[in-house]
């Protein structure tokens, strides 16, 4: 193999990602120095994030610079090594581009460890970002316990479907919000929540009022807009939010035409707290070991939406935007 095929960032998107932001094509793959390996990428993760990886807006990491490659986990299998204790066939995950061959140092990259009746596209779909993004956010920041109410939007998404069957775990009352009837049935029969509303068919604030009665101890928070509008103002006195996204918001220019909710805050002592994946990278092995132990006996289970095609990133990283994956969404780069 001597070409390698890449996304690259031909501009920064004016709203709505479209094709022509990114640029495709080959090139040749550069010989490797010593410490380096060549790295055939396997599944590429596609995550709400890359949205603001792309803008030149405060984020956690340097935006992706004009004409690089475009950046995103992944997990691939080493095809060569010039670099001491890396040898060919170990299978590593994190940090790389939309590429279908990376040349890489190793940095940002870890081997993926591997679990019993566990596919790869499984481990590195749960086990990578989503995983410890939703331990970390619900269990560390909101410290649910039993009885309490929680609210998870974009339930059937893969955050959302481990926050709440980790929440079910704690002995919580467990409501879900996502798009469309297929993907309630999905969270409510096969997750086991206790409830979710489709957002698309229903008023979210009149369905809180009618499964929530009493309020809401715990929100999840991943969307933004109007259902985060209708669950604020039904939180409890002592309520925590863990903000984990708003990607409803990552294409509009001006958030400060956004409503306000100081008093809220205020008059009911809500605790929110913000948070980034990044914030727990010294804690991931505790996440994976007990994530794993859940999955492995029965109690936590997840999805993937496998897309098929590094041709086909732009357009299926515009269906997570759009709500039309279903589970966490991965794209198959090579067999």
């Amino acid at each position: 193999m001597s070409t390698r095929h890449v996304w690259r960032l031909a501009r920064r998107p004016a709203g709505p990602i479209v094709a022509d932001d990114f640029r495709f094509g080959s090139e040749p793959i550069p010989e490797l120095s010593d410490g380096q390996f060549l790295l055939r990428v396997r599944y590429l993760s596609l995550d709400p994030a890359q949205r603001v990886f792309i803008d030149d807006r405060e984020q956690f990491l340097p935006p992706v610079e004009l004409g690089a490659p475009m950046r995103g986990l992944v997990v691939g299998v080493v095809e060569k090594s010039n670099k001491e204790g890396v040898v060919e066939g170990t299978i590593l995950s994190g940090a790389g581009e939309w590429a279908d061959y990376i040349v890489s140092d190793g940095t940002g990259l870890t081997e993926l460890p591997t679990f019993p009746r566990l596919s790869l596209a499984a481990t590195f779909g749960t086990f990578s970002l989503v995983g410890p993004t939703a331990y970390f956010g619900l269990l560390d920041i909101t410290g649910p316990q039993p009885g309490e109410t929680l609210v998870v939007s974009a339930a059937a998404g893969g955050v959302g479907q481990i926050v709440g069957q980790l929440g079910k775990l704690k002995g919580c009352r467990v409501i879900g919000i996502a798009g469309g009837p297929e993907k309630c049935a999905f969270v409510t029969e096969q997750l086991g929540f206790d409830a979710c509303i489709d957002y698309k068919s229903v008023n979210v604030g009149e369905a809180l009022d009618h499964l929530a009665p009493e309020g809401v101890d715990i929100y999840f928070e991943q969307v933004g807009g109007p259902i985060r509008n209708a669950v604020m103002e039904r939180m409890k006195m002592f309520g925590r939010v863990s903000l984990c996204g708003i990607i409803s918001e990552y294409n509009v220019a001006d958030t400060d035409t956004q409503p306000s909710f100081w008093w809220t805050i205020m008059m009911r002592r809500l605790t929110i707290r913000g948070f980034i994946f990044d914030d727990y990278q010294a804690r991931f092995p505790e996440a994976v070991e007990n994530l794993a132990g859940w999955m492995q006996s029965g109690q936590l289970t997840t999805r993937q939406d496998i897309r098929q095609g590094l041709e086909n990133a732009v357009s299926s990283l515009q269906d997570l935007y759009s709500g039309r994956n279903f589970g966490k969404l991965l794209l198959e780069v090579t067999p």
